[in-house]
């Protein structure tokens, strides 16, 4: 029977010099990866955590995450993995709706994991360099079902709290085994990335993929695109994993480089978010590197399409079904469409999650009678069997590859006491791919100013769902029910302004 340490374990027996992660400071062999992941999982037992038990994970992208991170799933615990942006308030709903029994954070982070421990009464943890915990090692992992729920990862639409989405043992296993098939992964491959491990597509596509081919890993905490590039020279990167937004800026920061300075680098992935055209055209132009590129969701363990690495990518679709998952485009009453004409994405396979945490409506409205999951993507497929995206049914926006979204925001808007509504969008951003707008109604009289609400968002959001563009109206336009119509907002108008 399965565990996530599983592939680690593997690869520990196999070699005692095989190299799992590189840092700055040196390696991590697998064999030694294993023995931290046990003896935290050891520290884990002897504070009462077992199976089934929820555990908040709050971490950069660091080895001591990964430590931390198997560690929970070698003693048959659930992991909650944040963001390490969240506010207090966040965590606290985090901690509350997961039923979480113990929260882990990084020591450098600031006071919000610990301040939300201690409103909502759970014990919490400091994650410290190195990840030693003090602790005899668990003797063995425990025994896990693949259909047994491994992390719950947090996510939502456009109105609402976030849902949690349950990817099981088997979902994160197969995503490592597809993700190191699709790249041609190998133990021979230095993997790096700048992605968060606490976001599906660094902690699936990446981190389970790595491991499971054999190959190393290198981590960037802070994303940088010097800093990126350093680590892919410094490393011999043969895999480098990013969201257009990093491409984009490496491609700015790149300097002198040239094409002989990424001969080395044999895949490069893009994900989270559309790559622009003109970005995955200057990387080949530039530096002889096509950037490939991928498509899926939380729900879906990352994956989902993928463009094929022996082919090369095809500019603006991103790729055909990857191995074990079918991916359909249905018209509104549930039929395949033909090539070339555009409906909802579906998916189906081993990486689609069992559903969302204590949210049984929510679970079945995701799912169709014959059981494919509705993605909420417009797409279609090209003659060859690629998918394009061409638009999202939802109003999700992602804002450098991290998905914001505009209920959560509305809500927190709504509780100023000068607001009288308030609606979220997304508008196009060279940067940021897209920014978050607020359209707000003040009420008569008020001196409410966009700085004001921008910093009345910064108390109570993370830093990258915080609206940067204000425009105050007299009032939202509405429908005949009274629904604010989102779409009757000029983007193009609030764009402008921007500008």
């Amino acid at each position: 029977m399965p565990n996530l340490l599983d592939p680690i374990t593997r690869h520990a027996t196999a070699s005692d010099t095989a190299i799992a992660l590189r840092t700055p400071d040196g390696t991590w062999t697998y064999a030694s990866l294993r023995d931290r992941c046990l003896r935290y999982a050891g520290a884990l037992r002897s504070a009462g955590i077992g199976a089934g038990d929820r555990v908040l994970l709050v971490a950069p992208s660091v080895p001591e995450f990964a430590v931390a991170y198997m560690g929970i799933a070698a003693v048959g615990a659930v992991v909650v993995p944040v963001n390490t942006m969240s506010t207090a308030a966040e965590i606290e709903y985090y901690l509350t709706d997961s039923g979480a029994s113990l929260a882990i954070g990084w020591h450098g982070l600031g006071p919000a994991v610990a301040d939300a421990c201690v409103t909502v009464g759970v014990a919490h943890w400091h994650l410290d360099a190195g990840a030693e915990a003090g602790a005899d090692p668990i003797p063995r992992v425990v025994e896990r079902e693949r259909a047994d729920t491994a992390t719950i990862l947090y996510t939502s639409g456009t109105t609402g709290r976030p849902k949690g989405a349950q990817l099981t043992v088997g979902n994160l296993l197969s995503a490592g085994e597809i993700g190191a098939a699709v790249s041609g992964g190998t133990a021979n491959d230095r993997t790096g990335t700048g992605l968060p491990l606490f976001h599906v597509f660094g902690q699936a596509s990446v981190m389970m993929a790595s491991f499971t081919g054999g190959g190393s890993l290198s981590l960037l905490s802070r994303f940088t695109p010097d800093g990126m590039i350093e680590m892919m020279r410094r490393d011999d990167l043969t895999i480098m994993c990013g969201v257009p937004t990093m491409w984009n800026a490496m491609l700015h920061a790149a300097g002198d480089l040239d094409a002989t300075d990424f001969a080395h680098l044999r895949v490069a992935v893009s994900g989270g978010a559309s790559l622009p055209g003109e970005i995955a055209r200057a990387f080949v132009s530039r530096f002889g590197c096509a950037i490939l590129e991928g498509y899926g969701l939380t729900e879906t363990t990352a994956l989902g399409t993928f463009n094929d690495v022996d082919r090369g990518g095809k500019i603006g679709y991103t790729g055909a079904a990857v191995p074990r998952t079918r991916v359909e485009v249905r018209d509104d009453d549930g039929r395949p469409c033909p090539a070339g004409t555009v409906g909802e994405v579906h998916v189906k396979g081993e990486t689609v999650m069992s559903g969302y945490w204590n949210r049984p409506d929510a679970t079945a409205a995701a799912f169709t009678d014959d059981g494919w999951f509705r993605t909420g993507d417009l797409g279609e497929f090209d003659a060859d069997g690629d998918l394009r995206i061409v638009d999202r049914l939802k109003d999700l926006i992602i804002r450098g590859g991290y998905n914001v979204y505009p209920g959560e925001v509305e809500e927190v808007l709504y509780q100023h006491p000068e607001i009288v509504e308030a609606a979220v969008v997304g508008v196009p951003d060279d940067h940021y791919g897209e920014e978050v707008a607020a359209v707000v109604a003040r009420r008569p009289d008020s001196g409410l100013t966009a700085d004001d609400v921008i910093a009345w968002s910064r108390e109570k959001l993370s830093a990258y769902k915080i609206p940067r563009i204000v425009r105050f109206v007299d009032q939202l336009p509405k429908g005949s029910t009274g629904k604010i119509l989102k779409r009757n907002i000029d983007r193009a108008e609030l764009r402008a302004a921007h500008a």
